[in-house]
């Protein structure tokens, strides 16, 4: 089925900001961390940046391709927020089709494309040079709907409770929106 955008996700060109502030991908928290920032697109889309550090390397000057993998995977995760629907990723098929040097800003691109049952698909581009230059990294993902108990069953009581404690009801919620 067609992807429907939930009436109550964040408006296009609104700053997504953070799920949770210890993630590695978006949180401001994690000092290695991407610190990937996502801004809601027109439909069931969204754009993402954010600029690989020393702390991200693979081969010398050059991003580590599960850093890459990982901000693919956290932009395609962010996708759920726009359908207001709490998810896991279950297949995440990444190709790497030019590298990307330390210092450069990715430009990431996603939509879901459709939705059966439990089952998310969406795509995403990341793009080096700015959001119109050259093809860097590419991915195709599933996600699957999850209950909040995924988390809660699976995550430590420590973090857990820490999240379940803030008095923001939205960023409590948004803590356990999506396990990318």
């Amino acid at each position: 089925m067609k992807p429907v955008r939930h009436p109550d996700a964040p408006a296009p060109g609104e700053l997504l900001g953070a799920h949770y502030e210890h993630c590695f991908g978006c949180g401001h928290e994690q000092p290695h961390g991407l610190h990937l920032e996502a801004r809601a697109g027109e439909g069931v889309s969204l754009t993402a940046e954010f600029t690989v550090q020393p702390a991200h390397q693979g081969a010398p000057g050059l991003a580590h391709g599960g850093v890459l993998a990982t901000a693919l995977d956290e932009t395609l995760g962010s996708l759920n927020w726009l359908l207001r629907t709490i998810a896991v990723t279950g297949r995440l098929e990444t190709d790497f089709v030019r590298p990307v040097p330390v210092g450069t800003t990715l430009h990431l691109a996603a939509e879901v494309t459709a939705v059966a049952g439990r089952k998310i698909y969406s795509t995403a581009t990341g793009r080096i040079g700015g959001p119109e230059g050259p093809v860097a990294v590419r991915a195709d993902a599933l996600f699957i709907e999850v209950k909040v108990d995924h988390f809660i069953d699976h995550g430590r009581d420590e973090e857990i409770k820490a999240a379940m404690s803030d008095p923001d009801r939205i960023r409590r919620a948004r803590a356990f929106e999506v396990n990318p």
